[in-house]
């Protein structure tokens, strides 16, 4: 019997980059897996997903209307597995007028991907080729969506981020899902032990031998290197390249210290439960 495990983050946070270690961890081709083929199920918001199991054309309904629906058509999905499903997902966790969650925790798992809103911010203005006040507007606010523009046909269905902070909490406080928090830059610091313990959280059997094969398989500068020869896409036309820098602490080289104070009275509370301010009121990474 199968389950879905949601692979939550907000955008630009390392979301992609432990899709692959999970398509090269659970391949048996010995090789790279083509970013173009991850061995992972797809995207909450996919709107032909949504317009095959609903048997509606979803051109007709209105964005609450679709979003009245989804939550059944992720119980479908669930009760029809067979085995484990991984399934991206930008949005927030938020519930509809009547109280329901749009992710309802039936058969379902999360593992939350969480980044330094400052290096999000770069990564994100980069990603929708827009200025970083823009993007940074956008992440201090509380009803910030994806595809929510009516005159525009979207591939995707809306998705409610919130703010960077609201995305966060709401993932944290979803009284029904059980989540397991991986930091980006505990990805790239300490990779085996923080992808080890992900992987023991999904219930998958692999030791670490393969694990380590996989995070050697799923570096940056292969995914990287992929992109630039093939092509990759996931990657919005209007943006150069999705790999970009994969580092962290890049926001020093980007942001000024206006922008930085700006990112800091919205979201410092969250950036210091999670490790990214400590004590001193000092930012980490």
């Amino acid at each position: 019997m199968g389950e879905i495990i949601w692979l939550a983050s907000y955008p630009k946070s390392g979301n992609t980059w432990f899709r692959a270690f999970l398509s090269n961890l659970l391949s048996e081709e010995g090789d790279t897996v083509d970013i173009n083929h991850l061995e992972t199920d797809g995207i909450a918001s996919n709107r032909i997903l949504f317009d095959e199991m609903t048997g509606i054309d979803s051109e007709d309904m209105t964005m609450d209307e679709i979003d009245a629906l989804r939550p059944e058509v992720y119980e479908y999905i669930a009760e029809a597995l067979t085995k484990t499903s991984f399934v991206k997902i930008h949005d927030a966790y938020t519930h509809l007028t009547d109280g329901r969650p749009l992710i309802p925790s039936y058969k379902a798992k999360a593992i939350y991907i969480v980044r330094n809103p400052l290096d999000v911010a770069v990564s994100f203005s980069y990603h929708n080729n827009s200025s970083l006040d823009k993007t940074i507007d956008n992440m201090a606010k509380d009803d910030f969506c994806f595809c929510s523009r009516p005159i525009k046909f979207h591939t995707q269905l809306r998705q409610k981020l919130l703010s960077w902070s609201g995305h966060v909490d709401s993932w944290f406080d979803n009284n029904g899902i059980p989540v397991h928090v991986i930091r980006y830059e505990d990805m790239k610091n300490k990779p085996f032990e923080t992808f080890k313990k992900a992987v023991e959280f999904i219930g998958l059997l692999c030791d670490d031998e393969k694990i380590k094969n996989a995070l050697e398989l799923s570096q940056f500068e292969r995914l990287k290197a992929q992109e630039e020869k093939t092509g990759f896409r996931e990657k919005p036309t209007n943006m150069n390249a999705f790999f970009r820098e994969g580092k962290t602490g890049g926001w020093r080289d980007h942001l000024s210290e206006e922008q930085v104070s700006r990112i800091l009275e919205k979201h410092k509370r969250v950036m210091k439960n999670l490790g990214y301010i400590d004590e001193n009121n000092n930012i980490v990474f």
